[in-house]
């Protein structure tokens, strides 16, 4: 990739990403299947909070961020995403401190997924002694890595195939649990069992993460067109994925069971519902979601880093291509990470990235509208069908939300947050100090005038000339946006 839109550039790269693969990949970086919801029902003290959960928080917080990410990503299709964004209001410190934390939560939550799958199989009777369980996500965490290495055609499909399957027994359960529904249970809840924190964190990192597809937008063949296809399709999944097997399990069984809800319990739901058939095939689904939510965080994580060494913000060995088109050494980065970061217990990583994703959200959304509000002929093909005003109203719950997950953290929590933002901190000054030294190779960077945080017409420019592809006029750009409008 050049720094610039006047250099020669060569032959048009193959983007291997199209409309249902990219679907099936934001589902599995938001979702992958109701596994993980059931502590909700114990949180909140019963079916009532949870079900009103799921039909209230997508509207308030998974559309917004949703539709930001599909305006952004089609002003900015490029692997760069939310970091792009973030340097065309804020500037590179901002942008850089944005793009660690949530490669950091992105890393965090990546490390739950071969704990988790080897937790299904130890649920079906597959117990591992410690040692070999250490091994065994030690080999599991390679053998995910290799698939994203070979391509992001190879992963796109198997997410497709890995979705089919993971809700699959959820049709049977659903249909199966009719017969057994007691609409009354669905309205039950116990104020004294009531988990404040643990509801409020189950509910949010069970609905993010919609913006982490943007870093895959410049491996998306026409992305201006598939990218809000995709987000919406993906929305309509997660919603359905997420409410049609909570209102089949808790209107199926006694409310006296809320406090049996904890995470794995859809598989005892499908025991009691249809037998030990329908409990194994639940268990083997949860099992198959956790690789293909593993390998959607993985492709997300190491394109996005990819995209901030193209940015010139990380030494340029982030940004170099296999023969299969994807980022080596982002990879194997990513990777490193989720092995030194598997240790740590489930609710532990669970409230830490709730935490980062948090912070790093608030800077997208203050993004969003400072761009809406100092660049509105920013060319947009996709454009929420809001105002300034109402886009920047709309941003008020989501920002509310952040702000109750961020004040029933523990003490813990913030403190070690606190670390990670002072260790992003140190770590740009001393990637501002490697450009310097000439010690490490970076590409061409956004100039240094640029992303002063004024956001002006010509600012933003300079960002869209250094990360999207030279070659495609910006005229015709502005005729297809006009167009879309």
């Amino acid at each position: 990739m050049t720094g610039g839109g006047g250099e020669d550039v060569p032959a048009a790269r193959r983007r291997p990403l199209t409309v249902l693969p990219l679907v099936a990949l934001i589902f599995y970086d938001v979702s992958g299947g109701p596994f993980g919801i059931e502590d909700s029902v114990r949180a909140g003290g019963g079916a009532l909070l949870p079900l009103l959960g799921f039909l209230i928080l997508p509207v308030l917080w998974s559309l917004p961020e949703a539709l930001i990410t599909a305006e952004l990503a089609s002003a900015f299709p490029t692997n760069a995403g939310y970091v792009a964004w973030v340097s065309a209001a804020f500037g590179p410190a901002v942008a850089f401190l944005v793009g660690f934390s949530k490669w950091a939560s992105g890393t965090l939550d990546n490390a739950l997924y071969p704990v988790l799958f080897l937790d299904y199989l130890r649920s079906s009777g597959l117990a591992l002694a410690p040692p070999l369980r250490s091994l065994a996500v030690l080999g599991l965490t390679a053998a995910l890595t290799y698939l994203n290495f070979r391509g992001l055609h190879l992963v796109g499909l198997s997410a497709l195939f890995l979705t089919a399957f993971s809700l699959s027994p959820f049709v049977a359960l659903t249909a199966l649990a009719i017969p057994k529904i007691r609409p009354s249970r669905w309205l039950a809840v116990n104020p004294k069992a009531i988990d404040p924190r643990g509801y409020f964190n189950s509910m949010f990192w069970n609905l993010n993460y919609w913006d982490k597809a943007s870093t895959l937008a410049g491996e998306v063949d026409e992305p201006r067109k598939t990218f809000p296809k995709a987000v919406f399709g993906a929305v309509a999944l997660v919603v359905g994925a997420y409410l049609i097997p909570l209102l089949a399990g808790t209107g199926a069984l006694p409310s006296e069971t809320a406090a049996e809800w904890t995470d794995g319990f859809f598989s005892e739901v499908g025991q009691r519902i249809g037998g030990p058939w329908l409990r194994v095939w639940i268990q083997a689904a949860a099992a198959m979601s956790n690789m293909g939510l593993f390998e959607a965080e993985m492709s997300s994580d190491s394109f996005q880093l990819l995209g901030m060494a193209e940015m010139g913000m990380i030494p340029a060995v982030f940004a170099r291509r296999s023969r299969h088109g994807t980022p080596t050494y982002s990879i194997l980065c990513s990777a490193t990470g989720v092995v030194v970061l598997s240790f740590m217990s489930f609710q532990e990583i669970i409230e830490l990235l709730n935490f980062l994703y948090g912070l790093g959200m608030l800077a997208v959304f203050a993004a969003f509208v400072k761009l809406r509000f100092k660049n509105p002929d920013l060319p947009r093909p996709y454009r929420i069908p809001l105002g300034s005003v109402g886009a920047a109203v709309m941003c008020v719950p989501p920002v509310l939300l952040i702000g109750t997950v961020m004040c029933l953290a523990s003490a813990t929590t913030i403190v070690v947050n606190i670390i990670v933002l002072a260790v992003g901190v140190a770590m740009y000054f001393g990637v501002e100090r490697l450009k310097g030294s000439g010690w490490v190779e970076f590409l061409t960077p956004v100039p240094s005038d640029s992303f002063h945080g004024s956001s002006s017409d010509d600012d933003v420019e300079d960002v869209r000339a250094v990360l999207l592809p030279a070659g495609v006029p910006h005229a015709q750009e502005e005729e297809v946006a006009s167009k879309a409008e």
